[in-house]
């Protein structure tokens, strides 16, 4: 996930957003605890999202919250999670994993001296994904092999988009669906509904942050299944970009449906409403604000 999972704070209840500042806080407190101090600097809405969503499904059914320290900033009151449970020790695992591959990533992205603050953060962002895949393994297995796969589906001369979203998609999916499996069994119906939840997700994600880097990715000749579908480059004219943006547009609003119908299928506790939040609004601002922000630029501007 790239960041764009999260609520739209405007709507959200004030006792909402209060929940949802202590579970990310209580996460990022967690990932100083399992994985050492610089780990907080991996802290993410969409770890926290994770995080929520297992919360939203747990048998308990409500939780309280206490006030205390930020742990980053003692000036700073924050709201914790008095049970950091299973549901944090796997949100941290996944951010960790995540944060990783994300890394190595963008060294291969990246030249020589932009990547050298990478480089250096790499072997700290290795160290904690060996705790966390020693932890889960399983879940490590599913982000590895997503990685892997998208590299080979991004080297093919002619990539469909469908095809270079599957990786993500699949691997949300199955990160998603291992976490129902291990809290109610493989036979309950949670199972499949995480996996479908999870897989529209992942789709989302991918091409929301493929969206968002479409004129980066067009200067720098980088790799963009829209831009390779719409066979843009430095000389396309706005007109070009506009009916691209559009295409994306309606292509992301097919997914968010099929993702609104999943959670629709969720049986959440008190956290359901914030899950409805980010589903059916928080989302679609992302969409919105990311795809629409540099209507009027033009590529060589840039």
């Amino acid at each position: 996930m790239f960041g764009y999972v999260r609520p739209q704070k405007s709507e959200l209840l004030v006792r909402e957003y209060e929940e949802y500042g202590g579970i990310y806080c209580t996460l990022c407190r967690r990932l100083g605890k399992d994985y050492g101090v610089a780990a907080r600097l991996a802290l993410s809405y969409d770890g926290t999202f994770y995080a929520l969503l297992l919360l939203s499904v747990s048998e308990k059914s409500s939780f309280d919250f206490f006030g205390g320290r930020c742990v980053a900033n003692p000036l700073k009151k924050c709201l914790y999670c008095p049970d950091e449970g299973p549901e944090f020790a796997s949100a941290s695992a996944l951010t960790v994993i995540l944060t990783y591959f994300k890394i190595r990533d963008d060294i291969e992205d990246s030249g020589f001296w932009r990547s050298l603050s990478f480089r250096l953060v790499l072997p700290i962002a290795s160290r904690a994904r060996k705790k966390a895949a020693k932890r889960y393994p399983q879940m490590d297995k599913a982000v590895f092999h997503s990685i892997q796969l998208q590299e080979q589906i991004e080297h093919q001369k002619f990539a469909g988009i469908d095809a270079c979203a599957e990786p993500t998609a699949e691997m949300l999916a199955e990160v998603f669906e291992l976490a129902a499996r291990e809290r109610d069994g493989p036979l309950s119906p949670r199972v499949r509904v995480f996996h479908q939840f999870g897989y529209y997700l992942g789709r989302w994600t991918y091409l929301m942050d493929a969206a968002d880097d479409l004129e980066a990715d067009i200067q720098n000749h980088s790799f963009n299944p829209f831009v390779q579908k719409f066979q843009l480059d430095l000389h396309s004219h706005q007109q070009d970009l506009d009916r691209t943006r559009s295409y994306i547009n309606q292509t992301l609003n097919g997914t968010l449906a099929k993702l609104g119908a999943a959670a629709d299928l969720l049986d959440c506790n008190q956290f359901g409403s914030i899950i409805r939040n980010v589903v059916s609004k928080g989302l679609p601002q992302m969409q919105k604000e990311r795809l629409f922000k540099k209507e009027t630029r033009n590529v060589r501007s840039l």
